[in-house]
């Protein structure tokens, strides 16, 4: 449920903290729960931001590269929970690169905080020194493992950098990256960054989910997420709760944000001299609004910095797909982009008026993760306010329970007939397809001219009249943008989701 409102009363239990000091951690041997670590943020945020300290990190292991640090693995033994048996090992992660602030991991257990301290023996790098930090320097975050089926513990997520985290359903590679909290993303004022100041995870019962608390904070707010990770066979489920609680007033918060890379596709080659068909951890946005409409709409990669906003209230899901999942779609035999997960993300309760908002930054470089989505709620926190929402998310193949609607199965755009004229061609599949009756086509430009269009059944499906292709040619004349839709529908009934583009030359 989602709800907005003034913090009011002193956080239970702790007296004031001095001016330039926050609040200590809920430390060793305290009772813990999620609503002490929420009544922590919540008196945390009436104080000043005092930045986590970073000079006590030598300088060398600032300066590791990115695949000299990636080396650094988990002494033998050395991971948490390995050799008992409750399913699960963490394995703590030291600081350095470009991970350079500190996160205090404590374990709770018993329903009490035990410190997780630093200590350079839990980590082995050949050729490496690794630096001998105090025991109160903490890490850069944590790693998951899993045991699935009985099987050999596989990695099920990451939890690191500013306040992101990773996680993937068994036999996937990390690809798509969640956000904690989302402040002010290209805004004129520039983006904030909230970070990871803490990590509790609870001991998990044999078999059960993880269960993993985190302390948020940033020179405008402060907040407590709770994040219960369950893998199954096809996916795995976060449930995640969220207080958040406003130092300054935030008119451009992003709730439920990820983000992933984008580099191109069959949609978007230009200047691209590079042997593989595609590059990228996602093709596209889903949404499935208050109203009910199933959107698709496919990221690209732009010249310029590009903002969408579909406007909305209570939305029922939305996240960054990846629905190619051939090999042959991508031919890369390093990156394997085909089993990089989709993210689904379903609200719980009413999540009032707002708008999912898509960002698409011009990248050079598939290591950049260049498309981000999140909601936007419409209304403003004021200074002192406070926001508590929930929401699951679905880490895996492909959203749960996709609705009997024909789905965008590719989309290809290119040079058309003449002059400024550019060629879409637009593939559906599914069941719903092969109904009795005609498909009609809803198809518009906005601005722009179509100037023919077209729909070709498609030789190639295993069904007859189960797959589709839509052709059309939009000729934008001297306009520099046009807003794309597309539909198929038997009457008044839609037959497919519906298909959004913003072409760009």
């Amino acid at each position: 449920m989602l709800a907005a409102g003034l913090a009011a009363g002193a956080a239970l239990g702790s007296r004031p903290a001095r001016a330039a000091e926050p609040p200590p951690l809920p430390g060793p041997g305290a009772p813990f729960d999620r609503e002490a670590l929420v009544a922590h943020a919540r008196e945390r945020a009436r104080g000043p931001y005092v930045a986590p300290r970073t000079d006590d990190l030598p300088a060398a292991a600032r300066e590791l590269g990115r695949d000299a640090y990636a080396a650094i693995r988990t002494a033998p033994g050395r991971a948490v929970w390995e050799g008992e048996d409750p399913g699960w090992t963490l394995e703590p992660l030291p600081r350095g690169s470009i991970f350079t602030h500190p996160v205090q991991l404590f374990l709770v257990e018993g329903g009490q905080v035990r410190p997780l301290p630093y200590d350079r023996s839990r980590f082995q790098a050949e050729g490496l020194a690794l630096p001998d930090l105090a025991p109160e320097a903490g890490h850069s975050g944590l790693r998951l493992r899993a045991r699935i089926a009985g099987g050999d513990p596989a990695e099920i997520g990451v939890f690191q950098g500013a306040s992101f985290f990773r996680l993937c359903a068994p036999g996937q590679a990390l690809g798509v990256t969640a956000r904690s909290l989302t402040l002010r993303p290209a805004d004129a004022r520039g983006e904030e960054f909230p970070l990871f100041r803490a990590l509790y995870a609870e001991r998990p019962e044999a078999g059960g989910p993880l269960v993993l608390h985190a302390l948020v904070e940033s020179e405008s707010a402060v907040a407590a997420l709770s994040f219960r990770i369950a893998p199954e066979a096809r996916a795995t489920i976060c449930d995640v709760e969220a207080a958040i609680f406003a130092r300054q007033p935030l008119d451009h918060v992003g709730l439920g944000g990820c983000q992933a890379s984008y580099l191109f596709g069959p949609l978007d080659r230009r200047s691209v001299d590079d042997a593989r068909s595609a590059v990228h951890a996602t093709d596209g946005l889903a949404i499935a609004n208050g109203s009910g409409e199933q959107i698709w709409r496919p990221v690209h990669n732009p010249d310029a910095l590009q903002i969408s906003a579909f406007v909305d209230a209570n939305p029922r899901g939305f996240g960054l797909m990846q629905r190619a999942r051939a090999f042959r779609d991508y031919e890369d035999d390093v990156q394997h982009w085909e089993s990089r997960p989709s993210l689904w993300l379903e609200p719980q309760g009413d999540w009032g008026q707002g708008s999912v908002v898509l960002l698409e930054i011009p990248s050079d470089s598939e290591a950049n993760e260049n498309v981000l989505a999140y909601w936007r709620p419409k209304e403003t926190l004021p200074k002192d306010g406070a926001l508590r929402v929930a929401y699951r998310q679905h880490w895996g193949w492909d959203r749960p329970a996709p609705p009997p609607l024909a789905r965008v199965a590719a989309s290809r755009g290119g040079r058309g007939s003449a002059g400024s004229r550019r060629l879409f061609l637009v593939d559906f599949a599914g069941e719903a397809l092969a109904g009795a009756g005609g498909l009609d086509l809803a198809l518009s430009a906005a601005p722009g001219t179509i100037t023919r269009q077209q729909l070709l059944p498609d030789p190639g499906a295993e069904t007859p009249g189960t797959r589709a292709r839509v052709a059309f040619e939009l000729d934008p004349g001297s306009e520099r943008a046009s807003e794309l839709r597309l539909q198929l529908r038997r009457g008044d009934r839609p037959v497919s989701e519906t298909w959004l583009y913003r072409w760009t030359p």
